[in-house]
């Protein structure tokens, strides 16, 4: 098994592709040992002293750390992730749920009367601008629209960026303010 390492614009976070599915439906993300522990390979990913979060996408995994260089931290999670498809554990432990879709749509907020231009704003962040952000290891979900000001929540390599701030006021705030004339802003949460 060969595992491609590619470097994302949050110098604390790496890319994993491990040339085969990582996650098939929505991507998933652990930003704590503790809620690493519904994913066996998180849990071993949490092992490695250094690491802070772990990011599931459709073909890759992301790995923050807070501390360390990658050069000594690579080898133990380059091993990890090895041994956890050579031994056809399942990414997930029994029982736990397949993604973080639903949480998402829970903590969503915004007007009834906005549902229309959310929808738009949901479509384009969805055919836009997760297929880029998935390219730098990362995800962003849609969490709310209140008084013209889109909130993002950013996930994996953007978490934590320090270009994430460029991100969404310059690439997305512009593609969505295009579209929607509604928008004023977006703001991550």
């Amino acid at each position: 098994m060969f595992i491609q390492t590619e470097a994302t614009p949050n110098p604390a976070t790496l890319k994993f592709i491990p040339g085969r599915v990582v996650v098939d439906g929505n991507p998933m993300e652990f930003a704590s040992r503790e809620a690493a522990g519904r994913s066996p390979l998180a849990e071993k990913l949490f092992e490695v002293p250094g690491v802070t979060g772990v990011f599931y996408g459709s073909d890759f995994i992301t790995v923050t750390k807070a501390g360390g260089e990658w050069q000594q931290l690579k080898p133990a999670i380059l091993g990890a992730i090895m041994e956890h498809y050579m031994s056809g554990a399942p990414l997930l432990a029994d029982g736990a749920a397949d993604d973080d879709a639903d949480l998402d749509d829970e903590d969503e907020f915004f007007d009834e009367a906005d549902a229309e231009t959310v929808d738009i704003i949901k479509d384009l962040i969805e055919t836009r601008v997760r297929p880029a952000v998935a390219n730098d290891g990362g995800d962003i979900t849609f969490r709310g629209f209140k008084d013209g000001v889109v909130y993002l929540h950013m996930k994996g390599a953007c978490s934590g960026c320090p270009s994430s701030t460029a991100t969404l006021q310059h690439g997305i705030q512009n593609l969505l303010k295009h579209f929607v004339p509604d928008v004023v802003e977006v703001r991550p949460m």
